[in-house]
């Protein structure tokens, strides 16, 4: 029987999941399809007993299911687990769900791919404390970032974070603005930014030090407003193309076994997005 995948989210018209992983079937020759389904918060658990009725082989969660959807899994990876938020679903064999997080792996690779290891001794900033934050936060610390501290609007949100991690600190967005030029790093992990959204700034980067590394996890659109004001203070921009790339491709080997080309795909999905990384 074909097998089929989808993503799940809300919003959902944005992802570019469905381009991704269908350019990947064919350059590999496997009969499978992967759709888009839009489910709201209120239709989650509907939309998970759903999707193992009809057979689904496995999903990606985005915004804002990763944490919401653990309870509906049976198992979840060890990492996940920890992270306390799933990216990706895969079916078992014997018919179970099980919950991996592919975001925090998935953006280290694109950091280093772009940047280099260099900056792992130097202050980190990361926004937001979210699902696909807690990913990051864990997947940095598992691969050697330790001096790192979180800002978000609920500072208790972060220092949670911060306190099952062991390390770092938990800051207001407020106490981040005034503190930028501390930090050689800062990744925005809010969903700020996105296409859909209404291009929304955590705040203000007048104090960001020139030659900051700033990444952003939106990749739709590549230049969000963030990266465009952390250009224009002469920041070393990374976008989050490469992160979307890597994560789904992980996802793509937990569900077949076979680890698809990332470089051609972060190609074709800049020419599709109109620009470079």
């Amino acid at each position: 029987m074909k097998k089929w995948f989808a993503v799940i989210g809300d919003p959902i018209e944005h992802s570019k999941s469905p381009t991704m992983h269908t350019a990947w079937f064919e350059e590999m020759a496997i009969d499978a399809a992967y759709i888009p389904l839009h489910v709201s918060a209120d239709n989650l658990a509907t939309a998970v007993t759903a999707l193992k009725t009809l057979g689904a082989s496995g999903w990606n969660v985005t915004i804002p299911h990763k944490t919401a959807i653990i309870p509906f899994l049976d198992e979840l990876d060890e990492l996940a687990e920890k992270m306390g938020a799933v990216n990706t679903v895969v079916r078992t064999a014997m018919g179970t769900l099980k919950g991996y997080n592919t975001d925090g792996v998935g953006f280290v690779r694109s950091l280093e791919e772009a940047v280099g290891t260099a900056h792992k001794d130097k202050p980190i900033l990361l926004i937001g404390a979210g699902g696909a934050a807690r990913g990051i936060a864990f997947a940095m610390q598992q691969q050697g970032y330790m001096n790192i501290t979180i800002a978000n609007r609920t500072v208790a949100n972060a220092q949670a974070i911060v306190d099952e991690m062991g390390v770092g600190c938990a800051i207001s967005l407020t106490e981040a603005e005034e503190r930028l030029a501390d930090f050689a790093v800062l990744v925005q992990m809010t969903s700020a930014g996105l296409a859909t959204g209404s291009f929304a700034m955590p705040f203000s980067l007048e104090r960001l030090t020139k030659g900051a590394i700033v990444a952003d996890i939106v990749y739709n659109p590549l230049m969000t407003p963030f990266l465009q004001a952390a250009k224009a203070q002469g920041a070393t921009i990374v976008t989050g193309l490469g992160m979307f790339v890597h994560q789904g491709a992980i996802a793509f080997e937990h569900w077949l076994g076979r680890y698809p080309n990332t470089n051609s795909m972060i190609v074709q999905l800049q020419a599709q997005l109109g620009g470079q990384e």
